[in-house]
């Protein structure tokens, strides 16, 4: 972890800010709000945007870092931008062609860093969850080795800085890097992390082959009802939590954002409230003590809040090996 310049060296080189800003819209927000929040988090401070194919705000996250490119408050290779395939480009003569609808979304030459969201092939087509008219899940037969082949096309021709995975487990993240004739590994998995999933194993593992393990709901999540339970535990409610927030004089927020930094983690942190945008950034001015973060590992129950339940059924679902 390179702290003067708070970013992590990936395993091709290029260099990850090891604090990033979410751009998923919760329900009832405008996606005009993506464009505001994106400006806010830059103007603030985040060098590190994270967005997907799936969350239909490119268009709006790129114009808002162009706007900030075009008044001077940063240069594009300042900025760390990411994009996701989606499972319904799996395919790998769809990998580009999904990476370049997102260029052309965000208006953008490149971008730093291209994850497969998930290991999960879909049936292509205009459906972002393809279902046959009896509600069954439509999954394709593709080897993700050869989406990976795509993916590394996708560097070779500069359209990508770096190529990562997203929700793999142990044994997907495997395949790929026992994957004969490998060109690049990924650099990062980005799985769900946060105190009540602290993916311990997942992290011992993916330092072991140098891979960034990169950490979205960290702060427990948005309790968006199209995918979360919502009798979820507040995780920011946790007492355990306040307590060491208010011994450091900093918000539970922090803490669980902190309690990643301290663990070689890259964080996502997501608001789309200015207050908080900026507060976010306050991760960087305290340290949680040993005793803090052996406390905070204590709160660990593998509680998942994004199931993904409606991939459930796919026969590479990921989430039901331990790690």
């Amino acid at each position: 972890m390179d702290h003067k310049y708070q970013r992590v060296a990936l395993n091709d080189g290029h260099f990850m800010p090891v604090l990033g800003f979410g751009t998923v819209v919760p329900e009832k927000v405008p996606m005009s709000e993506a464009l505001k929040a994106t400006k806010l988090a830059i103007d603030a401070g985040f060098r590190h945007i994270d967005s997907a194919y799936l969350y239909q705000v490119e268009e709006e996250v790129g114009l808002a870092i162009r706007s900030k490119i075009a008044d001077g408050t940063v240069k594009r290779e300042d900025m760390f931008y990411t994009t996701k395939l989606w499972p319904t480009f799996s395919r790998p003569e769809l990998v580009r062609l999904s990476l370049e609808l997102s260029l052309k979304k965000l208006q953008l030459d490149y971008v730093d860093l291209f994850i497969i969201h998930f290991p999960m092939p879909l049936q292509p087509g205009d459906q972002v969850v393809p279902r046959d008219e009896n509600g069954k899940l439509l999954f394709e037969t593709v080897d993700l080795c050869d989406t990976w082949e795509a993916m590394e096309k996708c560097k070779d021709l500069g359209l990508a800085k770096s190529i990562g995975v997203s929700n793999f487990n142990r044994r997907q993240l495997e395949r790929i890097l026992n994957k004969p004739g490998l060109k690049y590994k990924p650099v990062c998995n980005q799985v769900e992390c946060h105190p009540y999933l602290n993916q311990s194993k997942m992290l011992d593992f993916c330092k072991s082959k140098d891979i960034a393990l990169v950490a979205y709901c960290c702060l427990g999540t948005s309790r968006d009802s199209r995918w979360v339970d919502q009798s979820s535990p507040f995780l920011l409610d946790d007492p355990v939590l306040g307590a060491i927030a208010k011994k450091h004089k900093r918000t539970p927020a922090l803490v669980a954002l902190r309690y990643q930094l301290q663990r070689g983690i890259v964080v996502l942190a997501k608001s789309f409230n200015e207050k908080r945008i900026r507060e976010n950034m306050q991760v960087f001015d305290f340290q949680l003590t040993p005793e803090d973060m052996k406390v905070i590992d204590g709160l660990n129950r593998n509680f998942r809040y994004n199931t993904a339940s409606f991939l459930a059924d796919h026969p590479d679902f990921p989430f039901h090996d331990e790690y």
